[in-house]
């Protein structure tokens, strides 16, 4: 472990490793609960809920509301607000104006770790606008009497106190309902009390503080299938139209080509596909166009259709197709005395519906997170929980100056499926300690779940749609594929957060995190492995690919924009961040990364190829004996060669079992040519797109470079990822895929063993050669299986 005043960008290789931590994960209360055994709890109880994590000690006073409290003897009124103290720190509530009787139910939480007094006092105050506060009266608690409460345990029952005065010697008018009570960050009340940590921020700040779960919208494909039009007119009666349709939902915009011949009834047949979400909020606009000259169309007609009258298709079913009448354009605006010819209109041929059998991509297909179709009623039952405890983060670096020195307000959050979650900030501190734990269920465990930490640059109440609005900074990201977790065990590693920057990339620090997959059902898992990737839709009516980068960045954006909207609101630059917005941009360094990924490859083969050199030339006059006789033999019985081929891939499954990753992958910056790369390929990764060259015809080719290369270092890094999924059958890296294949392995070379070579081929043969009719569109298993291994994709920056 490297101190936490060490530089960031060291030349210590093992600076940007994965490292083991020992937290105290499930700590046991202390015996007969806190303060001197006075509390409720039963020293032997855990607290199951969050074992995954390190226990806070919070003292939590919950502020219900107050009654007959003295009015003032000026206004004959009172704006009262409670002021809760302890130590040095004060909690204020809101006040009310003119209220004798409030309301406030607030609840305040004091780490334990910050406590500075063993006295709770909890003051009734009476706002004045001029001058000092006056004292109504206050409620004294000795921190030894306080109980402890453990959920699920009820919530604690507040009580009415009397007020005393300012000396504690007498009772005074009104009283207070309050409830007192030690708990740990698993209690109800912590995600949305006010924290004495973060006793600085105030305001709309307070609401970017707090813990959140978030849900992704429910995301449809759209398919607008524009078949013909009938009785398009010209506005220039002397020639037919060069018709175009144009439909537009919403920022997306997608046009149909131009009928090739000047007709009053084209014909086009084509699909526009768009990306929306529920609730349906935008609508359907459709434009039938004319082409007058290359930079002028004409719009013939018009129609808007609400989203929500289109059936929702689950399978590949043929959908009624509908004929619409168009709107004029213009007409009832501009040409407010023609009414007569809405009795003559052109018609468009429509077959529209909202496809539920698809699973809409919001993120890249190389980190994805959930592959379940969009209609409810397709999911499959969940095959394991994951949890994960975000414990805490070490040597965190100053991402912004406060009062002349460095500060970082650090939060995590976290994706997996429709679920993103967020964590408390914690204030001002290079160290902050989390310990928060959240659970996701598992549809199919070769998914990955992204983790990304950040800077909140959001205390002080700054407006989010402000043009001066500050952004969260990124610190760092980690991506965990549950594939490569053995279930029901606990990994406690501390990940390195490393970001490329201009100059290079850099450690911002590390997370802590304890993570767990247990899987349900060993056949559930069995079953997935053998299951298309993605719904069959996908295999049935595919997409193009540029129709998939199309439409995930519609639904990205549909994303960012939702969850931008909630309160407290989940940024734009935090969601593309963890989606990885940018993964498709050019990037010489990605491309030598891929290159060097494809080359270590097929060094495997020059390995082979050495030894087998190495044999023919007897330098090792052992294995040289011992391949020529086993040379002899598969010669002699050919129909042992496929049998002993895969019970030496089953020993070798076997042997290297042994060598198997202890831990989940992490970032690596050699593999991703990080450390090593050039200044002027960084300046060029950085670049803006377009780019900011100043002459215009280097910016029109440099542009079109990067789009053609960015495309050709997609295809290498697919390449590369087809060759690592084959070196992962036998790696263990996927454990239960390394487990089905081996235990594969040796049921084929028993098989093989029983049963005539001839018989074997003669069966593969007219299997494989066999009619069309009898062949599914679907993926087999051995390709699904395939599609499902793991590839090094993860490791990669």
């Amino acid at each position: 472990m490297h101190p936490a005043d060490s530089p960031a960008h060291s030349s210590d290789p093992e600076d940007f490793n994965l490292k083991d931590t020992n937290p105290k994960l499930g700590e046991r209360w202390p015996s007969g609960g806190a303060y001197g055994g006075r509390g409720w709890m039963n020293g032997e109880r855990y607290a199951s809920t969050f074992d995954l994590v390190e226990q806070m000690s919070y003292l939590y006073v919950r502020v219900v509301k107050a009654k007959d409290l003295p009015p003032s003897s000026i206004t004959a009124s009172c704006d009262p607000y409670v002021e809760v103290k302890l130590g040095n720190y004060r909690g204020r509530t809101r006040h009310f104006e003119k209220k004798m009787n409030p309301e406030w139910n607030q609840v305040f939480a004091f780490s334990k770790e910050r406590m500075q007094s063993l006295v709770l006092e909890v003051f009734v105050k009476d706002k004045e606008m001029v001058g000092r506060d006056d004292y109504l009266g206050r409620v004294v608690f000795d921190l030894n009497e306080v109980p402890t409460r453990v959920p699920p345990d009820s919530p604690l029952a507040p009580q009415w106190y009397r007020l005393e005065d300012r000396r504690g010697e007498g009772k005074v008018r009104g009283g207070i309902m309050l409830a007192v009570w030690m708990g740990t960050q698993a209690d109800e009340a912590f995600p949305e009390a006010w924290h004495s940590d973060a006793a600085s921020v105030h305001g709309e700040g307070a609401l970017n503080i707090r813990s959140k779960v978030y849900v992704s919208p429910k995301l449809w494909y759209l398919r607008v299938n524009v078949i013909e039009a009938q009785d398009v007119v010209s506005n220039d009666r002397g020639r037919f139209p060069e018709v175009f349709v144009k439909a537009q939902v919403g920022n997306q915009v997608l046009r149909t080509k131009i009928h090739p011949t000047k007709t009053a009834s084209p014909l086009w047949n084509e699909d526009l596909v768009f990306v929306v979400a529920e609730p349906f909020e935008e609508m359907l606009l459709l434009t039938v166009e004319d082409r007058v000259t290359p930079l002028k169309d004409d719009v013939l007609g018009k129609i808007t259709l609400p989203l929500d009258i289109f059936e929702k298709r689950l399978d590949h079913r043929p959908v009624h197709s509908r004929w619409f009448n168009l709107e004029k354009f213009g007409f009832g605006v501009l040409e407010a005395d023609r009414r007569r010819e809405l009795q003559f209109s052109s018609r468009i041929h429509l077959r529209v519906c909202l496809e539920g059998g698809y699973h809409v991509l919001d993120e890249s297909t190389m980190y994805i997170s959930d592959q379940r179709p969009t209609a409810r009623q397709l999911w499959k039952q969940p095959v394991g929980i994951l949890e994960v405890g975000i414990l805490g983060a070490q040597g965190l670096l100053p991402m912004k100056m406060k009062d002349g020195r460095g500060s970082t307000d650090a939060y995590c959050a976290a994706k997996y499926g429709q679920k993103w979650v967020r964590t408390r900030t914690i204030v001002d501190t290079f160290n902050p300690k989390w310990n928060e734990q959240y659970t996701w269920e598992v549809y199919d465990p070769c998914t990955v779940i992204t983790l990304g930490v950040f800077d909140n640059c959001h205390l002080g109440g700054e407006k989010p749609n402000a043009a001066n609005a500050a952004r969260d900074s990124r610190i760092g990201k980690v991506r965990i594929r549950l594939s490569t977790l053995e279930a029901y065990r606990i990994y406690t590693h501390s990940y390195p957060l490393l970001v490329l920057h201009p100059h290079g990339v850099k450690k911002m620090g590390e997370l802590q995190l304890a993570v767990r997959f247990t899987t349900l059902s060993l056949a559930n898992m069995i079953y997935v492995y053998g299951h298309p990737l993605l719904p069959k839709m996908h295999y049935l009516h595919p997409f193009t690919v540029n129709q998939v980068d199309s439409l995930r960045y519609q639904a990205m954006n549909i994303v960012a924009a939702r969850l931008g909207r909630a309160e407290p609101p989940l940024r734009k630059e935090v969601v593309e961040y963890m989606l990885d917005v940018d993964s498709h941009m050019w990037s010489m360094r990605r491309s030598k990364a891929n290159f060097f990924r494809i080359m270590s490859l097929i060094s495997g083969l020059f390995t082979m190829s050495h030894w087998f050199v190495d044999i023919r030339q007897w330098r090792n006059p052992i294995t040289s004996v011992l391949v020529h006789i086993l040379f002899l033999i598969l010669i002699w019985y050919p129909e042992l060669i496929l049998p002993t081929l895969f019970l030496y891939m089953f020993l070798i499954g076997l042997w290297n079992y042994r060598l198997r990753p202890r831990h989940p992958s992490h970032m690596d910056t050699k593999l991703s040519w990080a450390e090593a790369v050039h200044p002027d390929e960084l300046d060029e990764e950085f670049d803006t797109f377009p780019t900011s060259k100043s002459h215009d015809i280097v910016r029109m080719r440099y542009d079109r470079l990067r789009g053609v290369a960015g495309r050709i270092q997609t295809v290498v890094g697919d390449i590369a990822t087809q060759g690592e999924r084959v070196q992962s059958l036998l790696s263990w890296r996927d454990p239960r895929a390394t487990s089905l294949f081996i235990v594969f392995c040796l049921f084929a070379a028993v098989v093989l063993y029983v049963t005539p070579f001839r018989a074997v081929a003669l069966v593969a043969g007219l299997y494989y050669l066999r009619h069309p009719r009898f062949r599914s569109k679907l993926p087999s298993v051995p390709s699904n299986f395939f599609k499902r291994l793991t590839a090094r994709t993860d490791s990669l920056l």
